[in-house]
């Protein structure tokens, strides 16, 4: 479907098979079904989403996800990550004005949350990016390098995201007006912008902190955040995938 104002979006679940913590996880099975399949179906949920593909380099995907119809292009297999990937299957769909990135191990993605950064993006025509970020309520994960952290201006455009603790409180008086948001990796780029920014060369930021969307920050590119109870539950490790699975049997 296209949204009110003619708009086509098209969500890519990039999926590879190599995984240092979990080789072979995409096709990890989760409720009879691989997982990366989870996330593609939950994807095309969203209301804004006008059709969704998996983009893979690796057949053993293409082969698992299609007998259950699920949508899937193959792509080069020497992309140095997720973006490449999907820009590699933007610059194929011309008829897409946005493109979603969901990430193949959200298999609980939710919907909504997908809807709510596309139209984010669609209502600031400044912004060239959308993403979403949760509430940390846990303070152990403040300084987990692993737990994105971002801030925003007033206008809830990002300034900065950080695998360090974000903002720096200096005074303790201070401390209770600190509030500390999670990156998601939930992205929806204008397809113009998403096909120039993997042209772009790595950036000084994004090589110290390891997070390609600092290279658009030092772009100069506008990055809208949006805010979300969703605090997005991958699988990185085996052990994750069994915590998904009992959330999927209780209907969530």
């Amino acid at each position: 479907m296209e949204d009110q104002c003619g708009n086509s979006v098209l969500c890519v679940v990039p999926a590879r098979l190599g995984s240092t913590r979990f080789p072979g996880k995409m096709l990890a099975p989760l409720c009879g079904r691989p997982l990366v399949l989870h996330a593609y179906e939950r994807a095309r949920k969203a209301r804004l989403v006008s059709s969704a593909l998996i983009a893979t380099d690796d057949v053993q995907i293409l082969q698992a996800v299609e007998p259950f119809g699920a949508r899937c292009e193959m792509t080069r297999a020497d992309h140095a990550s997720g973006t490449d990937r999907i820009a590699e299957v933007a610059a194929r769909h011309p008829e897409a004005d946005v493109v979603v990135n969901v990430q193949g191990d959200e298999a609980l993605i939710d919907p909504a949350v997908v809807d709510a950064v596309v139209q984010a993006l669609l209502d600031d025509p400044e912004a060239a990016i959308a993403t979403a970020a949760c509430p940390i309520r846990n303070t152990e994960r403040l300084d987990d390098p692993n737990v994105v952290k971002v801030v925003c201006d007033i206008r809830g455009r990002a300034l900065y995201f950080s695998r360090a603790r974000i903002p720096h409180v200096r005074d303790a008086v201070d401390a209770s007006g600190a509030r500390y948001l999670q990156h998601l990796g939930l992205y929806a780029y204008r397809r113009d912008r998403l096909l120039a920014f993997a042209g772009l060369p790595q950036t000084p930021l994004e090589k110290l902190e390891k997070l390609e969307q600092l290279r658009a920050l030092e772009n100069g590119w506008i990055i809208r955040v949006i805010e979300t109870d969703y605090a997005g539950i991958g699988v990185d490790v085996p052990a994750d995938l069994e915590v998904v699975q009992k959330l999927l049997e209780q209907g969530l």
